[in-house]
């Protein structure tokens, strides 16, 4: 279990961050026309909207929040004067909204792809499968919650905080912090990582756009002169 427990949370992390970042690379390379969204709206706008609405703030929610709140070192905490017992409750509190928000927006997405005929046709296995992932990913998250009000007192939070700023240090002792971790929370890792593996070869590539696109607010008008 210690050889398990090193490669998944040691060593795995490095193989999904190379295969997220130089897959990306690579897909833009050599496969630009399927750089995108794979949008349905034309097929079918119904539910779509408030659908995209709540996946999109859920889900954008969810990403900054788990990497300000793993990322942002625990001195900075105590110097700030905030427990950890408070900073795991805000914790909670803000990933069961977004969490929420999020599943809501997924089952309507969910819903409109699967029971729409002409939708339903265009979607591939790969967009399956990633919905689905994404769904179990979600769902485990928002279990660690009712894990997580059990110990009201931060210290496992500043266990999986530890493991993240060590393994992104590059410093080879992450995985002991998470040895003894619930088995939710380590499942919940385990599938939070396999997003950033299977991201470069679904439709999720386009957030790589969505983030690009803040470059035009900083770009000189363009000029254009009447015929």
């Amino acid at each position: 279990m210690n050889t398990l427990n090193q490669f998944l949370f040691g060593t795995y992390p490095y193989i999904a961050l190379a295969i997220f970042l130089f897959g990306s690379l690579a897909r833009f390379e050599r496969e630009q026309y399927t750089w995108k969204a794979d949008s349905s709206q034309l097929l079918h706008r119904g539910q779509l909207r408030i659908g995209n609405i709540l996946f999109h703030v859920g889900i954008l929610g969810l990403f900054f929040g788990h990497l300000f709140g793993l990322l942002t070192p625990v001195a900075v905490w105590d110097f700030l004067g905030v427990p950890h017992s408070a900073k795991q409750m805000v914790a909670m509190v803000a990933g069961g909204v977004m969490g929420s928000m999020c599943l809501a927006g997924l089952a309507i997405l969910l819903h409109r792809r699967l029971s729409n005929v002409r939708v339903s046709a265009v979607t591939r296995t790969a967009d399956k499968i990633l919905l689905l992932w994404i769904l179990i990913t979600l769902l485990l998250g928002l279990s660690t919650i009712g894990e997580s009000a059990g110990h009201m007192d931060g210290a496992m939070m500043v266990k999986l905080m530890t493991w993240a700023q060590h393994t992104l240090t590059f410093r080879g002792d992450g995985a002991s912090f998470v040895a003894d971790a619930p088995l939710i929370f380590r499942v919940h890792l385990f599938m939070g990582m396999t997003l950033f593996v299977i991201f470069p070869f679904t439709r999720l590539v386009h957030v790589w756009s969505g983030f690009a696109s803040l470059g035009y607010l900083g770009r000189a008008w363009q000029l254009v002169r009447s015929r």
